[in-house]
């Protein structure tokens, strides 16, 4: 959604509601086979194409409309140093805090080691991402702001479920809130998110979306 904003692209947004299975529907898994969000589905010249996985949509998003990934081909160090970042992110980033997010919050009881184990890991990752934003304003460059910024923001938005003093990291908090501040959709999002923090606080996940977000789930072929 932020890259679509952000490029101006018009688009069409429908809601898959997972806490109530709606990710598990044959017509969602011929989109997503993995049966996770997000996902897209682009009418190309008459071509339906439908991508999923949030790196993937990126990068063909990126492609398709020459927008925040330079051209490998003229351009060869600026897209490797992007896509470096958004693979960081992809398989580390937000893989691990994920499970923070997890084990911190959702999980039935709560593991200590799990709890300690991930929290560490997302403190090691947010300081990683702070070494690199202490060099420049933008993840991947000093002047280009890319698919990387957009595919690493959204998990920092949660870095107080992630046990995350983001005050001991400068340099992420300054391009953090530069964004925020700098562009209408990333504060919106922002501001939809403290709002929903607030209100989730105090409320219980009930146990049968649980079991759909959390539990085993075996998808028919």
């Amino acid at each position: 959604e932020l890259m679509l904003k952000d490029c101006g692209i018009p688009f069409t947004f429908k809601r898959v509601r997972i806490a109530r299975g709606q990710q598990f529907s044959e017509e969602f898994l011929a989109i997503s086979p993995n049966g996770k969000i997000p996902a897209i589905i682009d009418y190309n010249n008459g071509q339906r194409i439908s991508v999923f996985e949030s790196g993937a949509i990126l990068v063909y998003l990126a492609q398709k409309y020459g927008k925040h990934l330079p051209n490998a081909v003229d351009h060869p160090l600026e897209n490797a140093q992007v896509l470096q970042w958004v693979f960081w992110q992809m398989s580390g980033f937000g893989a691990m805090l994920g499970q923070a997010h997890h084990f911190r919050r959702y999980a039935p009881d709560p593991i200590p080691y799990a709890i300690d184990r991930y929290t560490r890991e997302a403190n090691r990752l947010y300081g990683v991402l702070d070494k690199a934003l202490s060099k420049r304003k933008y993840v991947a460059s000093d002047t280009l702001f890319s698919i990387a910024d957009i595919a690493i923001w959204p998990w920092a938005i949660f870095h107080g479920i992630q046990g995350v003093d983001i005050e001991e990291y400068p340099n992420v908090k300054r391009w953090f809130f530069m964004l925020v501040e700098s562009k209408p959709h990333f504060k919106e999002r922002w501001t939809k998110f403290v709002a929903w923090d607030k209100a989730m606080k105090n409320v219980k996940v009930p146990d049968e979306a649980k079991k759909i977000l959390f539990g085993p789930k075996s998808i028919k072929s």
